[in-house]
């Protein structure tokens, strides 16, 4: 059973006529008369009865005709649905976002993305590094933006976006306000605040430990306003990355002596067929990269 048949034959069914049918869809009536010949032989039966002024549908056809007008229906939808899809015009895409990656440097891009195809229509889905890499495999999400996994899955391909570094954030008038920078012996005694969700919170535990600087830690969460909000009111300091913060005038100093940072990067399925929304972002990633790695080298000059 082809398209045409059926549209054909509802067609006929509209205009009891096979001459003026046939105008309506632009073909010969001996071609519509054929496709309509070839449906009956399908359907094992006669769908009209062909009298000169009294052509009508028989039982058979008066029994096919709603189920054969809603396939033609939903197949027009959905033909409509994959144009606007190739074309951009209300296509979906899927971004997964580590929930320790803050909008400042991302919010550029997306509104760059949306200003080039208006029609995409936009999904973040939070998770942690490793949900989002499962959720990649499995289709969920078709890409995600994250901290660079060491190592990397093989099955990923990675486009790096931008390097991080890690801040020391403390409540306002704290004595590390008259600072550049600060030391980790500097922080020795000081109370602390724990992000749950900070791949390189063990990482950081290490380089403190070996320095023989200890923490009290006062509260600790998933959450990353909570844990701003709770420096801003003068709970403890908290080590998070420098565009993270999205509580207003929270302090923050970077640490000396040694960096502690991390590249974030777009990552996607290797080998996999993507939409063109997909494209698209991936395209507008790499311009990005490129334009972040240009500025991190002119920061670099002299």
């Amino acid at each position: 059973m082809e398209i045409h048949q059926i549209r054909y034959f509802l067609a006929v069914c509209e205009t009891l006529n096979f001459t003026r049918a046939a105008e309506r869809c632009n073909v010969s009536q001996p071609a519509l008369t054929r496709a309509i010949k070839a449906l009956e032989d399908e359907l094992g039966g006669e769908l009209l009865r062909r009298e000169r002024n009294l052509t009508h549908l028989t039982e058979l056809g008066r029994l096919v005709h709603e189920p054969l007008a809603r396939a033609l229906e939903e197949t027009e939808r959905t033909k409509k649905e994959a144009k606007a899809f190739l074309k951009l015009d209300d296509a979906p895409l899927k971004l997964g976002i580590m929930c320790t990656i803050g909008p400042t440097r991302l919010t550029n891009m997306l509104v760059h993305l949306h200003a080039a195809f208006p029609g995409i229509q936009l999904h973040l889905i939070e998770g942690t590094p490793a949900s989002l890499v499962e959720s990649l495999m499995r289709g969920e999400v078709e890409l995600a933006v994250l901290s660079t996994p060491d190592p990397k899955p093989e099955r990923l391909d990675i486009v790096p976006l931008y390097r991080e570094k890690f801040v020391l954030a403390f409540p306002p008038g704290h004595r590390f306000e008259k600072k550049n920078a600060v030391k980790l012996e500097d922080m020795d005694g000081e109370n602390y605040l724990l992000r749950m969700d900070c791949e390189l919170k063990e990482l950081i535990r290490e380089m403190r430990e070996a320095r023989g600087v200890k923490l009290n830690i006062r509260f600790q969460s998933q959450r990353e306003d909570w844990i701003q909000s709770m420096v801003m009111a003068g709970m403890g300091c908290a080590f998070m990355p420098e565009y993270m913060p999205t509580v207003p005038d929270l302090p923050a100093r970077p640490v000396m002596e040694q960096e502690i940072s991390r590249e974030v990067s777009l990552a996607m399925v290797a080998g996999r067929q993507f939409s063109p929304a997909v494209k698209a972002l991936v395209s507008l990633a790499a311009k990005f990269a490129d334009l972040s790695k240009e500025k991190q080298r002119g920061k670099a000059k002299p």
